[in-house]
């Protein structure tokens, strides 16, 4: 069996669940990650597995060895400050032999902006009104120069809104942390952190070159929607909508700002992969039935 080299900037619950995934299919694999502490080793699963220290500000040196010895680089670390600490390493690093079969660079369907409630596609325009989007705008156009310079195999994954058996909106329901706010159209996407897995897995086997990819699912809603559907399999009241005006939360206000259908279709053709929780319907019936 052929070992898979992977090496993971960040390990939060999108890389977690790829490397159970690994697990899972009982693949022969050696990982390393990185965390803002100092290096350390960290008990996952039961596999010993060394956590090199990276951070905008400091990076254990000894992790550039596991890095260019890597098959696999998934970079989940958000922009820090509007700038992609990975890629600014890797361009101040310059000596750094990267010979991996792929970089995937996971990056946010916020990139889009506002449609107005319309279907965007990776063709669409992208204009990001957000903080958050604006940044990851900008991280993703530094990788694919990155990628053109150097010649590095890269993917980006535009992730819709993650869910989770520990991230929903059945915990936030029953702890009263749900705010609705009421706005006509408002439609967004999300995706189950399961299938996310599944896809990068998947691309292991089937890469292209520096393509972008919607990760989401098949049935965009609105929050009140999503809500309404939680309060019911909880057996509560669903929470009051608010206006707008009335949020405090820059984030949700952030989150409230864009209205967009995001499709899905370019990422289930190329993969060939058929949605493990198509609509939230089935994720949340899953996490329910299994968590609740």
């Amino acid at each position: 069996m052929i070992k898979l080299k992977v090496f993971c900037f960040g390990f939060g619950q999108v890389a977690e669940r790829f490397i159970n995934k690994l697990i899972n299919e009982k693949k022969d694999f050696d990982l390393s990650i990185t965390s803002r502490q100092e290096t350390h080793q960290i008990d996952f699963n039961n596999i010993k597995i060394n956590s090199y220290q990276f951070s905008e500000n400091k990076a254990d040196q000894s992790l550039v060895q596991k890095l260019e010895y890597a098959d696999y680089i998934l970079i989940s670390i958000p922009p820090v400050d509007g700038k992609d600490i990975v890629a600014n390493f890797l361009e101040t690093n310059s000596k750094i032999k990267i010979n991996c079969k792929w970089i995937t660079y996971l990056s946010a369907t916020s990139v889009y902006g506002d449609h107005k409630g319309n279907w965007v596609n990776e063709n669409s325009v992208t204009k990001p009104s957000s903080s958050n989007g604006v940044s990851r705008l900008k991280a993703e156009n530094t990788w694919l120069k990155l990628s053109k310079k150097n010649n590095y195999p890269l993917q980006i994954f535009r992730l819709a809104g993650i869910y989770s058996e520990k991230f929903n909106i059945l915990k936030r329901l029953q702890t009263g942390k749900v705010k609705i706010v009421n706005k006509k159209d408002h439609f967004f996407s999300r995706i189950h952190v399961e299938d996310i897995a599944n896809i990068l897995f998947k691309s292991i086997n089937n890469f292209k070159n520096n393509e972008i990819y919607n990760i989401c699912d098949d049935k965009p809603a609105s929050q009140n929607e999503i809500a309404i559907y939680g309060a019911k399999l909880l057996k509560i009241d669903q929470p009051k909508p608010i206006k707008l005006e009335e949020v405090e939360s820059k984030m949700l206000q952030n989150f409230y700002k864009d209205s967009k259908k995001v499709d899905n279709t370019k990422m289930k053709n190329f993969f060939k992969y058929n949605l493990r929780f198509p609509t939230y319907i089935e994720g949340l019936d899953h996490i329910f039935n299994n968590n609740i």
